[in-house]
């Protein structure tokens, strides 16, 4: 026992006085998420002098360079260990947006309602709500909104941008048609979009697209469309 004990402190001595030789970087999920890179990573290393190439493995504190790298908004996880080989293994998760926010500021909220910067290297193919839009509604009302048209096939496919307006009411702009659709507050917007779909199924697919300009949702039991020759017409 004893000379087994002596020999795993003899090993694991001579491995601390290794010097590091190499840094691999993972990024996780790089196939689909490109906020870092893993030159982005090394960088961030060098800069704080976390760099591990070149240091004895015994110096490398991994729990350092773990809390350095988790004070970057783009990451969500950070994972770092080092092997007796002499290889510091990095292994970073990215924030995944949901959708991005274009307005007095311009950033991405992220699937955990985090702000995040925008990436100078990558745009993420998410969609996009523009105007007067605050951070604690584009965390919270906002958030759950983007969400609902996500889990829904119909209005997944069929909204292609929202617009807040000045006092706060929401427009949204559709891939099929000209027309925008006024959705007002988002109180009851399940309901207001249930409408809607109702008259693209059974009055839109028959009298076509493209004739109405404005298609108000804010009045209950109906739909208001203003057509593209300004003039209103009531659908009940």
């Amino acid at each position: 026992m004893a000379y087994l004990f002596f020999s795993l402190h003899d090993l694991s001595e001579k491995s601390n006085q290794k010097v590091c030789k190499k840094l691999v970087i993972e990024l996780a999920d790089s196939a689909k998420i490109q906020l870092l890179r893993e030159a982005d990573i090394a960088v961030m290393l060098e800069l704080r002098d976390l760099n591990p190439v070149g240091k004895a493995l015994k110096h490398i504190r991994t729990e350092s360079i773990e809390d350095e790298l988790r004070k970057n908004p783009m990451v969500k996880e950070a994972e770092c260990y080092k092997t007796p080989s002499g290889i510091v293994h990095v292994r970073i998760v990215q924030r995944r947006p949901k959708f991005r926010v274009m307005g007095m500021e311009s950033y991405y909220v992220d699937v955990d309602r985090k702000r995040l910067p925008i990436s100078l290297n990558y745009a993420a193919y998410v969609p996009i709500v523009s105007g007067r839009v605050t951070k604690s509604m584009a965390t919270s009302k906002l958030f759950d909104f983007v969400t609902f048209l996500e889990d829904n096939p119909f209005w997944n496919a069929q909204i292609e941008q929202i617009f807040v307006r000045d006092d706060q009411k929401i427009e949204l702009v559709p891939r099929v048609g000209d027309a925008i659709i006024v959705l007002g507050t988002l109180k009851d917007y399940d309901i207001k979009l249930e409408k809607l779909r109702r008259l693209y199924v059974g009055g839109f697919n028959v009298i076509g697209w493209n004739r109405y300009k404005i298609i108000d949702l804010q009045y209950k039991d109906q739909v208001v469309c203003t057509k593209v020759d300004q003039l209103s017409e009531l659908i009940k």
